[in-house]
């Protein structure tokens, strides 16, 4: 960058118009980044874990996933690099099973490490996935309350139902073979604490609590 440039964009921060490009905030950065580097690690994943894959089912989950996620990938890339609005606004992920879960433990043997690449199975390609998608959801929700760009938050944020979503049809795909279980608390416990709260009262029309008042 040369000096007049230099000097149009420190003119530009003063009087606020800031070429979209430019339109980041320094933690923005950093964060997006991060969360850029994650999306490049987690659809990596699925390419690794894809030819290790046996089950009809999964198979077809993660094709549905990495595509999708390849597409949510570049609308972020897009609207980062430009700071406007992407040619491909950020879509909605939606699973195709049902989501009935199964509750109770079963007996089954200890987990434990790998010791050869051959034991890669799919509760493993599985559980790796929802772990991905679970860290996505939190990473991007950070990054979305750190972002200045209106476009770039809205993406993020836009995003993190998907991550939700992908991870819940992970975790329902692993509950159903077992991978996954799920216990519950004895009915008299949960029924004390599901009972343990009382909806609050509405305020009255055009009074407001004493400790919000603004005080003169």
């Amino acid at each position: 960058m040369d000096i007049q440039q230099q000097g149009q964009m420190h003119q530009n921060m003063h009087t606020g118009t800031v070429p979209p490009q430019m339109n980041h905030g320094g933690h923005e950065v950093f964060d997006l980044n991060e969360v850029l580097t994650a999306g490049v690690g987690t659809i990596n994943q699925f390419v690794m874990l894809k030819e290790h894959a046996q089950d009809p089912e999964l198979i077809n989950i993660m094709n549905r996933q990495h595509a999708f996620l390849v597409q949510e990938y570049n609308t972020t890339l897009e609207c980062f690099k430009t700071g406007q609005d992407p040619q491909v606004p950020t879509q909605t992920y939606n699973m195709t099973q049902n989501n009935d879960f199964i509750y109770g433990l079963t007996p089954r043997a200890p987990k434990k490490p790998f010791q050869s690449a051959t034991e890669i199975n799919d509760e493993y390609i599985s559980g790796c996935l929802l772990h991905a998608h679970k860290s996505a959801a939190s990473q991007k929700t950070m990054s979305a309350l750190e972002t200045t760009n209106p476009v770039v938050r809205r993406v993020l944020a836009d995003s993190v139902p998907n991550c939700i979503e992908m991870a819940y049809e992970l975790s329902i795909y692993q509950n159903k073979n077992h991978y996954y279980q799920v216990p519950q608390l004895a009915a008299q416990d949960m029924q004390a604490l599901t009972n343990a709260y009382a909806p609050a009262a509405a305020p009255a029309a055009g009074q407001m609590p004493m400790n919000n008042q603004m005080k003169h």
